[in-house]
């Protein structure tokens, strides 16, 4: 089922049998794409919305000189473009990070949605209300922490999102990012991102190696980065199973 991990444990937004049938009906096509692929530019006219399956996608803007600000990443679950469907373009880039997976959903069928399932359509609604929400803690990550506690904010907020996708265990995930990537994510320079990831590593937090990462103090690192998961509207109860607990449910 492409849809499984769409509002997942999210507090009063998981989606009924018959909503996951419809939205999976909803599905033209999937497609696959390579790491680097650049799959929406902005000012382009978009007639679909995107689902990401597996793989890690990002929204960013370029500045005059080239160089790239990631204002969003994507794990799987996540309805990359959703907000295009009423705005029909997009203010910024999509790209690919890692090799991805993909379903598409026609605008056509999304207008189909609204008519027929209302409750359907308000829980995509939130969907766009929680990329908001995650867009907001961005922003105070940006103003406010200082270079480490960006990191460490921002490996909690992953950490998170996956555990509520069935991707993390809780301490152990799999982040195929480069610390170029963590840069662009953080406002900061790879140099600087390579003596945090340093510094984090030596006072035994959070270890980045070979695209896993291994949070070793969960309280130390949420601490550290200030991170307060309320604005992820994850459900408290499912968020507190295992993976397998969860399986078992």
């Amino acid at each position: 089922m492409f849809t499984e991990r769409f509002l997942r444990d999210k507090r009063g937004a998981i989606l009924t049998i018959a909503e996951r049938a419809r939205l999976e009906a909803a599905i033209s096509e999937v497609k696959t794409y390579r790491p680097r692929k650049i799959i929406a530019h902005a000012g382009e006219p978009l007639n679909q919305s995107t689902l990401l399956i597996e793989g890690f996608m990002c929204r960013y803007l370029d500045d005059r000189a080239g160089l790239r600000q990631l204002v969003a990443i994507h794990v799987p679950g996540d309805f990359l473009d959703l907000h295009a469907f009423p705005l029909k373009t997009l203010d910024h880039d999509v790209a690919s990070l890692t090799n991805a997976t993909a379903a598409i959903v026609p605008h056509s069928e999304l207008e189909a949605i609204a008519e027929e399932m209302p409750a359907l359509t308000r829980k995509l609604w939130f969907s766009t209300l929680l990329d908001a929400a995650i867009h907001r803690a961005w922003l105070f990550r940006l103003g406010r922490l200082d270079a480490t506690a960006r990191v460490a904010h921002f490996l909690c907020e992953t950490n998170a999102r996956l555990v509520s996708a069935g991707l993390s265990d809780g301490r152990r995930f799999a982040l195929g990012l480069t610390q170029a990537d963590v840069a662009e994510i953080c406002g900061l320079t790879t140099v600087h991102v390579n003596r945090v990831m340093r510094h984090l590593r030596e006072e035994r937090l959070c270890v980045f190696r070979s695209s896993l990462v291994e949070i070793l103090d969960p309280a130390g690192l949420t601490a550290l980065g200030q991170f307060n998961p309320a604005y992820l509207y994850i459900d408290d109860e499912a968020h507190s199973l295992s993976p397998v607990q969860r399986s078992a449910s």
